[in-house]
């Protein structure tokens, strides 16, 4: 095959990928959005010394991380319809993938809550807060700046492993992929640009993570 066959096809095979792109980077972000809504709130949960708060918040994280991505995928996908709950494919996947993220970002934000020193909370307390005002006002906020670093990660992983999103039909980046490759047979050349847009994508997140990283350390 000459380079010049190569291109064309290559910009034949450009506007769809490209399309896909987007719609892997839209999940990716509103999944790990919803993840991170879930993990603040479980989060505070899971450091609560009220087991009404700490064993729920237990069995969710366990359950969520014991268990793959593609099962919970299959499961709100093809599962929940035998409980006469439809969903399309793109809010099954958003679902799925969310509270799939969001156990994995519950562990960062207990991380980073319990980094910080035990005497601010105490501080707060004696200044008349409630647990959850102190945690607002006082723990969270100096938390979240902690956890930039790691939800940078979390977003990157997840941008990966929405691939599995193409097992429900989304037309998301690997999907078009394979279905270029089943229509054209040149395997080697579409999953390699499929490979190189996920690079592309993600490697500027990376870099981005490294930075916050360094600034943290150079904070800390």
């Amino acid at each position: 095959m000459n380079s010049g066959s190569f291109f064309t096809f290559f910009q034949s095979m450009l506007p769809p990928l490209g399309k896909g792109a987007v719609m892997t980077i839209e999940i990716t972000a509103i999944s790990v959005g919803m993840g991170v809504l879930i993990g603040i709130f479980v989060g505070v949960g899971r450091v609560s010394k009220n087991p009404i708060l700490f064993i729920p918040s237990t069995i969710y994280v366990e359950v969520i991380r014991g268990t793959p991505l593609l099962a919970q995928l299959f499961i709100v996908y093809f599962g929940l319809p035998s409980l006469g709950i439809n969903l399309p494919p793109f809010t099954a996947a958003v679902i799925a993938m969310g509270i799939n993220s969001g156990a994995y970002v519950t562990e960062i934000f207990r991380g980073g809550i319990q980094s910080i020193e035990k005497g601010q909370m105490e501080a707060a307390r004696s200044l008349g807060l409630s647990y959850f005002q102190a945690m607002r006002y006082v723990i969270l906020p100096q938390a979240l700046r902690r956890v930039l670093p790691p939800l940078g990660n979390e977003f990157i992983a997840m941008l990966k492993d929405s691939s599995l999103a193409s097992t429900i039909a989304i037309a998301e980046l690997m999907r078009v992929g394979r279905e270029i490759t089943s229509r054209t047979f040149r395997s080697f050349e579409v999953l390699g640009v499929v490979a190189l847009l996920y690079l592309v994508i993600t490697l500027p997140l990376s870099l981005v993570v490294r930075y916050m990283e360094r600034r943290m350390s150079t904070g800390d």
